[in-house]
C-alpha cells in the first residue's frame, strides 16, 4: 500500500473510526489531557493547530476551556461537515481545512502556529511521506504535542481492521532528530503523550 492509497482510505472512511463515529463519542479523556497540557504550557490566546482534527472533539474541548485561536485540518472533507453539525460554534469561530497534512503544511511559514498537536494521526503517515515531520517541527512555534500509539516496535507496521496501516515510531527520536526537545512524556493505556519545545 503506497502513500496515495493510505490517504484515499482515510478520505473515504465510514463506519468505525469515521467522523460520525468520533462525533458520537464526543470529548474524552484524551481531549481533557490535551487541554490540561496546553493550559500548563501556553496562554489561552495561543494559535493552535490540530493535524487530523476529524470531527473536532479535541478542539471543542479547547474551545470550551477558553482557547480562542483554533485551526484544524483533516483529509476527510465529510469530517468537517460533521464538525459543523456537531460543534456549530467551533465551526463558526475556528478555521478548518479539508486537505492532507502533506498538502497543508508545505506552504506555511516557520512558526505558523504557537501549538501543533496530533492525536493518533501521525502514526498513519506512510513512510514515503515522513518528510512532512520536518514541516510539522518547523511550523510549531512554541509547542508540539503528539498523542500516538507506540505500543509496537518502532519501524514495524500494524493493520487496523486488516486495512488501515499504523506505522509504529519512536516520536521522541523522530522530533529530536529535527531539533526539538522533549520536555514531558506520559505513557497511557494505548498511547504515549509527548510534549516538545522547538530550539530557541
Amino acid at each position: 500500500m503506497d502513500s496515495h492509497e493510505v490517504r484515499r482510505q482515510w478520505a473515504d472512511r465510514s463506519g468505525e473510526y469515521s467522523p460520525t463515529y468520533y462525533a458520537h463519542y464526543g470529548s474524552d479523556a484524551t481531549s481533557e489531557l490535551v487541554r490540561s497540557l496546553l493550559e500548563r504550557h501556553v496562554e489561552f490566546d495561543a494559535s493552535v493547530l490540530e493535524v487530523g482534527c476529524n470531527a473536532g472533539r479535541h478542539l471543542a474541548e479547547l474551545a470550551a476551556a477558553g482557547f480562542t485561536d483554533l485551526t484544524g485540518v483533516d483529509l476527510n472533507a465529510d469530517a468537517l461537515d460533521v464538525l459543523a453539525e456537531t460543534y456549530p460554534d467551533l465551526a463558526a469561530d475556528g478555521t478548518f481545512h479539508a486537505a492532507s497534512i502533506e498538502e497543508f503544511v508545505t506552504d506555511l511559514d516557520d512558526d505558523a502556529f504557537d501549538v501543533v498537536f496530533s492525536v493518533e494521526t501521525l502514526q498513519h503517515i506512510h513512510p514515503d511521506s515522513t518528510w512532512v515531520f520536518d514541516d510539522i517541527a518547523r511550523i510549531a512555534g512554541e509547542l508540539l504535542v503528539t498523542v500516538e500509539n507506540e505500543s509496537g516496535e518502532a519501524g514495524t507496521v500494524n493493520y487496523v481492521d486488516d486495512d488501515l496501516p499504523l506505522y509504529y515510531r519512536d516520536w521522541n527520536e523522530v522530533f529530536s532528530e529535527r531539533g526539538m526537545t522533549e520536555v514531558e512524556s506520559t505513557t497511557g493505556k494505548r498511547d504515549t503523550i509527548r510534549v516538545f519545545r522547538p530550539p530557541e
